[in-house]
């Protein structure tokens, strides 16, 4: 899924902090954990502290927005629905092979993960358009960053596996570090 938590450092965490108004530093720790926290609450969102889909689609941080499998909630149901698969809001292997599919079909690389490319060529996701693909393009200080490989998910855990899947090129989750924290 992608996830941001406690202990985790990169480009995607700068630009959550940017987004709530806390030190950008990219070092997701208790004041950004707090800050995550507060938004959630006052959101209606469940209050856990870790910044994922649901919580990246209400704060308007659409780019940061990486269904794969592990992922869960209801922007992997809206997914689901759109693809016309069971819509139980857990992305597992069916929901990715559904994913590939259809970017098969779209004409993009298949590689499973759902992230701004593939959800903009989705009607149920509107809020995913030009500009947020724009936004999803590394910057220059987005690159500066370390990254290492993704880590299987297990609901809101990182878990050790592989870790041989690799973020799409050229994504903000390339340039994250600190999944086992």
């Amino acid at each position: 899924m992608s996830i941001l938590k406690s202990g985790m450092k990169g480009a995607p965490i700068r630009r959550l902090q940017a987004k709530l108004g806390v030190t950008a530093d990219g070092d997701f720790g208790p004041g950004t954990r707090q800050a995550v926290m507060d938004y959630q609450k006052a959101n209606g969102l469940a209050v856990d502290g870790i910044a994922g889909p649901d919580t990246f689609a209400a704060m308007g941080l659409q780019e940061l927005i990486l269904l794969r499998v592990g992922s869960r909630g209801d922007q992997v149901k809206t997914l689901q629905k759109a693809l016309g698969a069971g819509a139980d809001g857990i992305f597992g292997q069916g929901t990715k092979k559904a994913v590939m599919d259809f970017q098969k079909a779209q004409g993009i690389a298949a590689d499973g993960m759902a992230g701004p490319e593939t959800l903009a060529r989705m009607p149920e996701f509107p809020d995913i358009n030009d500009d947020v693909l724009a936004r999803a393009k590394m910057t220059s200080e987005d690159k500066a960053f370390d990254g290492e490989g993704l880590p299987e998910i297990s609901g809101s855990e990182a878990v050790a596996g592989s870790a041989s899947e690799a973020a799409p090129e050229e994504s903000l989750w390339g340039k994250v570090t600190g999944w086992f924290s």
